[in-house]
């Protein structure tokens, strides 16, 4: 058993019509139940129709116990990069879009919050990606990634040339599009779309992806938690570093990025004990 849940946030997919009725038909419901429900202002798209307390993200984590996502895997992805460091469980209710991450169906959903309000939940703890920028050899960025961190040329831009290491020693100078680090977690995502491998999310590891590269050796690579991937862009211009396919920015030749496990993981909500390989089977289609 978990501690109880009363102090629920809620993070919305903005510009989604079926968003408004869903979260309107439901918080009445939850407030019953005596939950306190606070609303994540950077997620809201239109006026809300229920009564809630609105908060800005950065002050989110720190009035409520679990968050729940009403949306696909990119809204759970930016409720993620929020709450994570804070240790804030998270809840994905699934709104039918392709969701390896929001897991629960809209004919769950009560049953789900039922369990916050007991104690009656799973927890299952998900690996964060430290994605560090380096321009020069100093700091100058820093991002947390759930999924992953790309880097790839821009629509118009030729081929890249990237140097890539593991904990200080070369494994390849690679010409390509781009290349991926992913999370086990993001294993299902832009790397299994760049034929990486699918590794299950409670692993600890990186997994190196080339995108489209010129060398046709060049494999996926699958390295220890404790490993530290070195990238440098050698060569290229209208280069992007890309982390969760959200936030990022312009790379510059000479540029080197420092990715790595972070110190904190984030916290999924799971109702059901260990989903993942029915999951796969209705997102992948298998039999």
């Amino acid at each position: 058993m978990n501690p109880p849940v009363r102090r629920l946030g809620l993070v919305l997919k903005r510009h989604d019509p079926s968003v408004p009725r869903i979260v309107s038909g439901i918080v009445p419901w939850l407030q019953e139940h005596a939950f306190e429900i606070f609303v994540d202002q950077d997620s809201i798209g239109e006026p809300l129709f229920f009564p809630a307390t609105i908060v800005p993200p950065e002050e989110l984590p720190a009035r409520v116990d679990a968050v729940s996502v009403f949306g696909g895997d990119g809204t759970f992805l930016y409720a993620a990069r929020m709450v994570a460091a804070r240790g804030i469980p998270i809840l994905g209710i699934n709104l039918g879009s392709l969701g390896f991450l929001t897991e629960v169906k809209l004919e769950q959903m009560q049953e789900a919050f039922k369990g916050l309000l007991t104690g009656d939940y799973e927890l299952e703890d998900r690996m964060l990606l430290d994605v560090e920028v380096l321009k020069n050899g100093r700091h100058f960025a820093r991002y947390v990634a759930l999924n992953d961190a790309v880097i790839n040329k821009g629509a118009l831009a030729r081929i890249i040339e990237l140097e890539v290491s593991v904990n200080s020693q070369l494994v390849t100078i690679t010409r390509a599009d781009g290349i991926i680090i992913s999370t086990p977690t993001g294993s299902t995502g832009y790397s299994l779309s760049a034929g990486g491998p699918i590794l299950h999310p409670t692993l600890e590891a990186l997994i190196i992806t080339p995108i489209c590269s010129h060398t046709l050796t060049n494999r996926p690579v699958v390295v220890s938690d404790a490993a530290v991937v070195g990238i440098c862009l050698r060569r290229g211009k209208d280069v992007m570093l890309t982390v969760d396919g959200q936030v990022g920015m312009p790379l510059e030749q000479g540029d080197c990025l420092r990715i790595g496990k972070a110190e904190h993981a984030m916290r999924l909500i799971q109702v059901e004990a260990s989903p993942f390989f029915k999951l796969l089977r209705e997102k992948l289609k298998w039999g």
